[in-house]
């Protein structure tokens, strides 16, 4: 079974190696699409080039993050390449699949055996907890124990799914759901890690910097939520008091779910 993530990148120096290893050693091929990186990212891709990416295609950087641009490509990217599940995968994610399951594409594997056709995730969001806090250049998946558990709704991260040979449709629920004719979810929730930000200098860069939202994507569809009204002025992470340590890698904690990335600190909803 041929099991791909698409990842479309913009400057993930910080991620990249992590998670192409990580997904490498999952059984999962990568197509990295980059969008216009200046940084580091795509010499670091090539250098897995048949280690873990299959292909690297461009996408053209226009000045903001267009994620229905991405995403439509993402859709076009599923129908094109000869794949028996994909995943939309970001770079700051570390997906994996639940007990007993060894690897990622076991699971996949199980669930596509079983007549299941696409797999939701729980997400667990990691963050620093102290500004002076810094895992850049860390191996921040063995040393970011602290996180929180985000759940807006039910079937938020629907985000495998099995060629199905039909049309998949990312952009309505602006990445959240792979949504199809027929779609039939595996019952048991596999694992999202979402390693959001590694410290404040990198928070600041990824939503008070680089990163500027489509005015249309914000105004008219109410994507991106708190991170369009960042502002690095009410940053703040959460102690270690109000989070949950994970001590070991079975040992999720889904209570009390949080509906918003409360670090943000606008004020407004987070999506």
């Amino acid at each position: 079974m041929r099991i791909i993530a698409l990842m479309t990148v913009r400057n993930e120096e910080l991620f990249i190696s992590r998670v192409i290893e990580h997904l490498y050693n999952q059984g999962i091929e990568i197509c990295l699409i980059d969008n216009g990186s200046t940084d580091k990212t795509l010499n670091i891709a090539h250098s897995y080039f048949k280690k873990g990416i299959l292909q690297i295609v461009s996408l053209p950087h226009n000045g903001s993050f267009e994620l229905a641009k991405i995403l439509e490509n993402e859709e076009r990217l599923a129908r094109e390449i000869n794949a028996d599940w994909f995943i939309h995968h970001d770079a700051d994610e570390i997906r994996e699949a639940p007990a007993p399951f060894e690897s990622l594409s076991e699971g996949i594997r199980k669930a596509d055996q079983e007549g299941y056709n696409a797999v939701n995730f729980d997400e667990f969001v990691f963050l620093p907890t102290a500004d002076d806090e810094s895992f850049e250049g860390t191996d921040y998946f063995e040393n970011m124990r602290y996180y929180y558990f985000f759940e807006l709704g039910p079937l938020r991260r629907v985000n495998a799914w099995k060629n199905t040979g039909q049309a998949v449709d990312l952009v309505s629920s602006g990445g959240h759901g792979a949504n199809f004719a027929g779609r039939k979810i595996y019952p048991d929730n596999f694992i999202l890690r979402h390693y959001i930000v590694l410290s404040r200098a990198h928070a600041i860069a990824k939503y008070g910097g680089e990163r500027v939202y489509s005015r249309e994507e914000v105004e008219q569809r109410g994507w991106h939520g708190a991170r369009a009204y960042f502002n690095p002025l009410q940053l703040q992470f959460p102690s270690k008091q109000q989070l949950k340590m994970l001590s070991n890698n079975r040992g999720w904690d889904k209570s009390a779910p949080w509906k918003t990335h409360a670090f943000l600190q606008t004020g407004n909803s987070d999506d």
